[in-house]
């Protein structure tokens, strides 16, 4: 296997070392010139005993050897493969639930809002161990519980989640989709689901691009479930009791029908699944649990992974040995003393 360098870019360092050693090598030569022009060679041993160039070409020689070897050690060289195995993290699963009027439409009972609360419930409920969070959208989406492993927090405004949350009437898959990627705090390219509950009508028609825009820069894969009958659709109860009506538009009843073609087209952009729940009663959450989401946490599991081996203790150990060889070379051979005779 050959050498690499995690690092490698502070291998200019070694740059930086050659500079200094030529500046450390022309102030040695010099020093020494000067001695050697100062006094004669026969009397330097008297006026500067013990003094030996040999031993400081030595010392500046080790010094400049640990300091490159310390470059390289801050390099990171790798040397050599070994297997590990890394751990599966957990799912992030965020519900992006249309609160939108037309969920009050009663084809589902007791109406599409509270199957679509029941079915999330029901997913949670399978999902033990996993961050899950809360996006409410209509005519505009808002963040209703960030990503959390408090289930009991969420189901709480889960619960208390209805149409006057909405802030803008209608209904914007495309704004759903963007907050519920925006969930999302890191940028990991797996682990993340989005789970998008409604009756598919939108305003904007702009689901599958942003659906698309979403699983590439955000990682997120997406899953639609369809609430509410495809066919005849039903009417948009309003008011209580005995002032109970329907919702009208310039005269005439508003009926609404669940749209799969436009759910399908952003679970296949999303690259996710459509589930068209309908007005069946089925446990369709042990559909979505068992089919869906355990591929996504399937491509999750631990795996054994090649890592090559650091090997900077090889080059960094060897540096501290010259280092302390240059500090027990002294500068000078010994403190013999000289006699200079008067004569």
């Amino acid at each position: 296997m050959s050498l690499t360098f995690a690092n490698p870019a502070m291998l200019h360092g070694l740059w930086v070392v050659a500079a200094l050693a030529l500046l450390a090598a022309m102030r040695l030569r010099g020093g020494i010139s000067a001695l050697r022009r100062f006094a004669e060679p026969r009397l330097l041993p008297g006026l500067v005993p013990g003094f030996s160039t040999a031993r400081a070409w030595l010392r500046l020689l080790l010094t400049v050897a640990a300091m490159a070897l310390v470059v390289v050690a801050l390099a990171d060289p790798r040397l050599g493969v070994t297997t590990i195995e890394t751990k599966r993290r957990g799912l992030d699963v965020v519900f992006a639930l249309d609160v939108s009027r037309s969920m009050l439409a009663e084809d589902v009972r007791p109406n599409r809002l509270e199957r679509a609360k029941l079915f999330i419930r029901d997913v949670v409920e399978r999902l033990p161990g996993e961050r899950v969070g809360l996006v409410a959208f209509a005519g505009d989406a808002v963040i209703a519980c960030p990503l959390t492993l408090n289930h009991d927090t969420f189901r709480n405004i889960l619960d208390a989640t209805d149409i006057r949350d909405a802030r803008r009437g209608g209904s914007s898959l495309a704004e759903a989709l963007l907050a519920a990627g925006d969930s999302f705090a890191d940028a990991a390219p797996e682990g993340k689901v989005i789970v998008l509950i409604g009756d598919g009508e939108d305003h904007e028609e702009d689901g599958p691009r942003i659906a698309a825009l979403v699983r590439r820069e955000r990682g997120a894969r997406i899953f639609t479930v369809g609430i509410g009958d495809s066919g005849e659709g039903a009417r948009i109860p309003v008011g209580q009791g005995a002032r109970r009506g329907w919702l009208m538009h310039e005269g005439r009843e508003v009926w609404t029908r669940m749209e799969p073609a436009r759910l399908e087209a952003i679970a296949t952009a999303g690259e996710g699944s459509f589930i068209p729940m309908g007005t069946a009663t089925a446990d369709v959450s042990r559909i979505l649990v068992r089919d869906i989401l355990e591929t996504e946490r399937k491509a999750m599991e631990g795996a054994t992974v090649l890592q090559r081996i650091p090997r900077f203790q090889w080059i960094a150990l060897p540096a501290l040995a010259l280092l302390v060889i240059e500090s027990l070379v002294a500068p000078r051979r010994g403190a013999q003393r000289r006699r200079i005779d008067g004569s």
